[in-house]
């Protein structure tokens, strides 16, 4: 993907933690198959237009017992946030996961005005 802005650059970054469900034998960690978790994250001020968004994992806690098989995302980005996605499959078995993320884009900037 490539970025290209004129005008003013907004960055904002976080970190989420996804699930716990070790805590409570959720399906990441009890369950079999295609299993997500989408979670969504609110920017503190939007920007002009969608942004670049990227997400990484900062911690996961995970099964030996089984095959480790993971997928994080961010989906359905716009300019006032996106969703965190984490997806597994098969026999893995997640307890937590926490994810760190940074949105890159056209910041809106208040003397930035429509005429109708």
């Amino acid at each position: 993907m490539h970025l290209s802005i004129s005008g003013p650059l907004g960055i904002e970054d976080g970190e989420i933690i996804l699930f716990s469900d070790y805590e409570h034998d959720g399906p990441m960690w009890s369950g079999t198959g295609p299993r997500e978790v989408r979670k969504p994250v609110v920017f503190k001020a939007p920007f002009s237009v969608p942004p670049s968004v990227r997400v990484w994992l900062t911690m996961v806690d995970i099964s030996n017992e089984g095959n480790v098989r993971m997928d994080v995302q961010a989906e359905a980005v716009n300019a006032q946030g996106f969703a965190a996605v984490f997806r597994t499959w098969g026999d893995t078995r997640i307890a937590r996961v926490r994810v760190g993320w940074q949105a890159i884009g056209a910041a809106s900037h208040p003397d930035n005005w429509q005429v109708d």
